[in-house]
């Protein structure tokens, strides 16, 4: 099983490029199940979690071809609607492949997701909002069956969730759009990959509007076709590189990014002393000194992302003062603290809330990554920790970031990859 093996204390520098978005790109896949037509993608991050829907939709009868970071989706053979355990326990993303499956065949049976371990995550809001669009539901032995009990097909309806959920809108958008009539979706996930998404559908001859905000009407269509279409930047690994750069007092320039989707972060990252600009299509960070501790509340968009935490509180960890992070969305996802602390951090949990006490240095350690933005703190952590740092079970970093020790060393950072 391969480690990461980083000797701290070196300063980042240069530029690096975004990657596409791993959240948008894996729901795209699941949109090509909507179409006969080819589905190109441009911008498609090399990733464990784009691999495993690529297997499962192959697995269906799809025939799925990359060529560097374009991806061409076939569904005209698609000859399954199964999805099954052994590929959709290891990524929770998985379920949306549920509501085109049921748009496109009239049938699907879903394994139950598996996952990161960083909270419940019920798939409730899916079923509920698949069932006011016709469908007939019921679990059996560990997997959702779903059919349209004799409808030729789904018919649109007024879905109002009870929480603000994003796989959920996804699901939900992609099976109206071949619905009959139309369909509104109240409460519904306003992050930019929802509207990526749909975005990649209207493309494909879907009628969707509103996507971006709380309320997203679908007028369904007899049939989508092919179309090609390229993956938004991804706003975590963004995130991550600038936090990379902020601990450890760098100066580093992101290329291809998509700063208007991460107010909240960068808001915080000025908040402990970063000195920030952007473009169009570019983020520049410096960092001083020694950051500020800052205190921050994850929502959903556009306040502070959960998947950002992990990576801020590492930040945290050598700031100077006390800062408090309340998590709301996952109940159990402050499982990166006990490796933090093997670093030397100095942080107290009371429930959904931590408390961030800066200490003047962290000294390297062997750690252990427990989910994907887990390991993207121990890394970060690492950069500035005293001697060597090992991040063991990086095949969660992998499901998320590609070669994110690469681009680390572009950037100055002593990092190896040691199988």
């Amino acid at each position: 099983m391969d480690k990461l093996r980083i000797r701290g204390g070196l300063r980042l520098q240069g530029s690096v490029q975004v990657g596409g978005a791993k959240n948008a790109a894996l729901k795209m896949l699941a949109a090509a199940l909507l179409t006969r037509d080819e589905l190109v993608l441009a911008n498609v991050p090399l990733l464990a979690d784009i691999a495993t829907m690529s297997r499962l939709l192959a697995a269906m009868g799809v025939s799925v071809a990359r060529e560097r970071d374009t991806v061409t989706v076939h569904a005209d053979g698609l000859h399954s609607t199964e999805a099954s355990y052994d590929l959709v326990k290891t990524m929770r993303a998985s379920i949306v492949v549920l509501g085109p499956l049921l748009a496109r065949a009239g049938s699907a049976r879903v394994s139950l997701p598996g996952g990161c371990a960083i909270g419940a995550r019920p798939v409730d809001q899916h079923l509920k909002g698949l069932q006011a669009l016709g469908a007939q539901i019921r679990i059996e032995q560990g997997y959702i069956v779903a059919d349209l009990g004799g409808n030729r097909r789904l018919r649109g309806a007024r879905i109002v969730t009870d929480l603000v959920t994003v796989t959920g809108t996804e699901n939900l958008m992609m099976a109206a759009t071949l619905a009959d009539g139309e369909t509104v979706i109240e409460n519904a996930a306003r992050e930019p990959e929802v509207a990526d998404l749909a975005a990649c559908l209207n493309r494909m001859g879907a009628r969707i509007r509103g996507a971006g905000t709380d309320r997203i009407t679908i007028e369904g269509v007899d049939r989508l076709h092919g179309a090609q279409y390229r993956v938004m930047p991804d706003r975590i690994e963004s995130g991550s590189f600038l936090i990379a750069a902020a601990i450890t007092q760098g100066e580093v320039r992101l290329e291809g990014a998509a700063p208007d989707t991460l107010d909240a972060v960068l808001d915080k990252l000025r908040e402990a002393g970063a000195t920030i600009e952007s473009g169009q299509d570019w983020i520049w960070l410096r960092m001083g000194g020694r950051p500020r501790a800052v205190n921050l509340r994850t929502a959903p968009y556009p306040a502070f992302p959960t998947d950002m935490q992990a990576q801020f509180m590492a930040l945290g960890c050598v700031a100077d003062g006390v800062g408090t992070i309340v998590e709301t969305i996952f109940e159990n996802r402050f499982m990166h603290v006990l490796e933090l602390q093997r670093l030397g951090a100095d942080i107290g949990i009371d429930g959904n809330t931590a408390v961030v006490r800066g200490v003047a240095r962290l000294s390297g350690a062997r750690v252990m990554a427990t989910d994907l933005r887990a390991s993207a703190s121990l890394v970060i952590a690492g950069l500035v920790a005293d001697g060597e740092t090992w991040v063991d079970r990086i095949y969660h970093l992998d499901r998320g970031y590609e070669r994110m020790e690469q681009r680390l060393m572009q950037l100055g950072a002593r990092i190896e990859r040691v199988s």
